[in-house]
């Protein structure tokens, strides 16, 4: 018997840094997928089969010892294993749509989808279970994982996240985006620690900036239920230059916003930035033209996955 599952990737819609400090951020689940098949084997290994490479290791190898790449889809597979008192291995095939390490949660949407995959083999999780056991997957190679990328790719949708925790809006507004990939590769640690440096050196323009973002936010969610595209435009605009002001955007990305700001609604970057990729708030009238603009770089349009994770048995 074969297990599949499969989860989409997120975009961060509005608030990413701020959200460190105490505000609030707005995740869309995107039509992105990684699916993940697996199936008992005769063999005592755990044996994965990915566009990242291939390994075969012994269903009880010290999870440490797993190199990281594989690590969260391992030690899904050992847990359940033994929460099932299986004596069987796994074999486990991963496929992706998602980019992997510009900002759009491939890490996450592998882990959700592996946690359903994997535990579709001996019993149904509720998502809410799937998505506890995905963050706990994540956490083995992201230590401060906050749990919003899971959720987001397990339950789909457009989602509130503070330090409170999550909250799906249950919103469908009628968008599209146009993701490009910048191709710059970045360091998540390092973006966040300019971050800090900036408050910590300008202490009163960084509060009014918090300020700023958190009523940006409610004013964007306001835009969202009216299903309003030209203020959700406007407000990806306004944040940007926000990022823009706590360094966390460079002269790439701001040529990317830049070369869309009169054919699209608004774009703006998505997850850390210094690099990763921008999100571009489209309709099919301007569709094209945003494609065209940004076709030096990798880019597809995309719409909300209200979905979440799916599995078949």
């Amino acid at each position: 018997m074969k297990s599949i599952a499969s989860a989409p990737a997120k975009v961060i819609l509005f608030g990413e840094h701020f959200i460190v400090y105490g505000g609030k951020a707005v995740l869309c689940a995107i039509d992105r997928r990684i699916t993940v098949e697996s199936e008992l084997v005769d063999s005592s290994t755990i044996q994965i089969d990915s566009a990242l490479g291939t390994i075969s290791i012994p269903k009880d190898e010290p999870i440490k010892n797993v190199d990281a790449k594989f690590r969260p889809v391992v030690f899904v597979a050992q847990k359940i294993l033994k929460q099932f008192n299986s004596e069987s291995g796994l074999g486990i095939t991963i496929r992706s749509e998602i980019p992997p390490g510009v900002g759009l949660g491939s890490s996450s949407a592998c882990c959700v989808a592996a946690a359903s995959s994997i535990s579709g083999l001996f019993a149904k999780f509720s998502k809410e279970k799937v998505s506890s056991l995905a963050l706990e997957a994540e956490k083995t190679v992201f230590e401060n994982a906050s749990g919003a990328d899971t959720a987001s790719c397990t339950f789909g949708g457009i989602m509130e996240y503070t330090k409170q925790g999550t909250k799906n809006l249950n919103l469908a507004p009628k968008f599209q985006l146009v993701i490009a990939n910048s191709k710059m590769v970045h360091s998540t640690s390092e973006v966040v620690s300019r971050v800090k440096q900036f408050k910590e050196k300008h202490p009163d323009e960084f509060s009014l900036l918090c300020q700023n973002e958190s009523a940006l936010i409610e004013e964007s969610l306001d835009a969202l239920r009216a299903n309003d595209l030209e203020k959700i435009g406007e407000k990806m605009i306004v944040n940007q230059a926000h990022l823009q002001k706590i360094g966390v955007s460079n002269q790439t990305l701001d040529s990317m916003v830049q070369s869309v700001k009169d054919i699209s609604y608004g774009a703006k970057l998505t997850g850390a930035g210094d690099g990763g990729c921008v999100v571009v708030l489209v309709d099919e009238s301007s569709l094209k033209d945003t494609l065209d603009a940004l076709s030096e770089y990798e880019c597809f349009a995309t719409k909300i996955d209200t979905a979440g994770v799916e599995q078949k048995v």
